[in-house]
């Protein structure tokens, strides 16, 4: 089973992006993706919502997430997200261990 954390970081003037831009700039982001438990961690701009950016974070289990939100990186994430003055949506889904189903895959273009 893993968990995914869709994060919605809401800023003005560019701020979302700057945010995004400098965590994958300093290394934050790369950190954040080689540790242990981590299966993704990526982010994309709405294309209705320029001032908006979605981070979807993955991880095989809460323990991962427990031991990332209790390392130093948080520290730094969370500066910056002040530095920028975001403020943040959360939608979290855990995986559905069946797959999809065979009737949904043949709308899905391989």
């Amino acid at each position: 089973m893993s968990i995914t954390v869709n994060l919605y970081y809401k800023g003005v003037g560019g701020n979302a992006r700057m945010f995004a831009e400098e965590m994958e700039g300093t290394g934050v982001a790369g950190r954040i993706r080689a540790e242990d438990g981590n299966l993704k961690y990526e982010y994309f701009i709405p294309l209705g919502d320029p001032e908006t950016v979605l981070l979807i974070d993955s991880w095989e289990d809460q323990e991962a997430i427990d031991r990332h939100h209790a390392s130093p990186m948080m520290k730094e994430l969370a500066a910056l997200r002040e530095k920028y003055d975001l403020h943040m949506t959360v939608e979290r889904y855990i995986s559905d261990t069946k797959g999809i189903p065979q009737k949904d895959s043949r709308f899905i273009r391989q």
